[in-house]
């Protein structure tokens, strides 16, 4: 699943990101649920509403039994599920479509180049799970499950989906691990600013911050029940952090970065069969230039190619001695080899290449579309050199899926409040 924290070469699915669900669309010929052309993506449930439309949840239920031949005729299930629907406004699927669901929601994800493991998607199930507290907790077990001792898991956790006048929680932070952004007087921000928002919204809902570090890892912030958000700290232990060396230039350790073992993107609402769940964290393993190439160079993130490029000695007078280049290749080195060393799984954007090409063929063959968006799977370091940067692809919109819905925040500006034991 690597592609879920870079921006550009995206399951995790990546950091970003506009969800494709965002945008409605027929996916003419494919094999997956194409919403209606033309109908806006406000009209289904999801959004925060939790109404099924009848006709996602048949496209769903018939693509399930369709794939899954052992679950027998469709039509008495579907009659099932409409009855419920009638009545309630809504449905619940057993746990093999939610398994199968979330599965072929990483199938469709048009922005991750590391789907061909699909298929092992380990699938959590925290349906029971509403409150801010019981999110928190199955969040950080999350992780651990996910981390094991580095060899790490593609996990998902679903937890409660959207109901008739029952939103289901929702998590703020884009992943479970993000670093704190504080931001100076003068405008600049001492750690990620890609978390400067999240950090201010925190800082107002009462966190008195971390140590000040650029890498201080953010408390996670739900939102459940129609009740003020929770602020909750993520134990150390749940987070594995590798620090970067550089198997040449022994100075490199002296820099100070490190970076997080487990991508695991919590913003997206699982979509499957008109069913909404809107907290449903997920995550693959790191693509090493979604770290080295993204989250350490980008010029509105840790920006540091310009502090490598000068401990390397090199000329950086002119963009034409190729020094941004040089730098981020070395960048790029460290994290491979720092996350290798330290027996953390990682991919290279080379392999992942070949992977997801050996994935396109696996679809084509099954009669399948395989959505992927050209701009998203070319890796951000060495594009020209890769498999993937030599066709097109179909850039098609296909549910299950993960999306983005947008949504007013009430809490995120305005004065700070405290909640009694909101700190977790």
């Amino acid at each position: 699943m690597p592609g879920v924290d870079g921006g550009k070469a995206a399951p995790g699915v990546a950091e970003r990101r506009t969800s494709p669900g965002d945008e409605p669309g027929r996916a003419s010929g494919a094999t997956g649920c194409p919403r209606p052309a033309g109908e806006p993506a406000a009209r289904h449930g999801g959004a925060g509403t939790g109404v099924v439309d009848a006709a996602e949840a048949e496209g769903f239920l018939r693509l399930f039994h369709a794939e899954n031949r052992s679950a027998g005729p469709v039509e008495p299930r579907l009659r099932e599920v409409l009855g419920q629907i009638a009545r309630h406004g809504t449905y619940t699927h057993t746990a093999e479509e939610l398994a199968y669901g979330a599965r072929v929601a990483w199938r469709n994800s048009g922005r991750c180049i590391g789907r061909l493991y699909w298929r092992s998607l380990h699938v959590r199930d925290r349906r029971s799970v509403a409150s801010a507290e019981g999110v928190a907790l199955e969040c950080v077990e999350h992780l651990r499950a996910a981390t094991g001792t580095g060899r790490i898991r593609p996990t998902i956790t679903v937890f409660a989906q959207d109901r008739p006048g029952r939103p289901g929680p929702r998590i703020w932070n884009e992943q479970l691990v993000r670093y704190a952004g504080y931001e100076r007087p003068d405008g600049t921000v001492n750690g990620d600013p890609r978390g400067a928002g999240l950090t201010a919204a925190a800082r107002r809902l009462g966190w008195p911050g971390g140590e000040g570090t650029a890498f201080d890892v953010l408390p996670l912030v739900i939102e459940a029940g129609g009740r003020p958000p929770l602020l909750a700290a993520v134990p150390g232990d749940a987070v594995l952090e590798v620090p970067l060396t550089h198997p040449v230039h022994g100075w490199f350790a002296e820099l100070g970065l490190r970076w997080h073992a487990v991508p695991a993107v919590s913003d997206m609402c699982l979509e499957i069969g008109g069913v909404c769940y809107p907290c449903a964290p997920f995550n693959g393993w790191y693509m090493g230039t979604e770290i080295g190439a993204r989250n350490l160079a980008d010029e509105g993130r840790y920006d540091r190619l310009r502090v490598v490029a000068d401990r390397l000695g090199l000329d950086t007078s002119d963009d034409r001695t190729l020094w941004k280049d040089h730098a981020l290749v070395e960048l790029n080195v460290a994290v491979l080899h720092s996350f290798t060393r330290a027996g953390v799984t990682i991919t290279d954007h080379h392999t992942e290449s070949r992977r997801f090409m050996a994935h396109l063929e696996r679809e084509e063959r099954s009669g399948r579309v395989c959505p992927a968006d050209w701009s998203w799977i070319v890796p951000p370091l060495s594009g020209a050199a890769t498999p993937v940067f030599h066709r097109y692809y179909d850039d098609v919109r296909l549910w299950p899926a993960f999306v983005h819905h947008r949504r007013e925040n009430p809490y995120a500006d305005g004065p700070p409040f405290t909640r009694p034991g909101a700190v977790v």
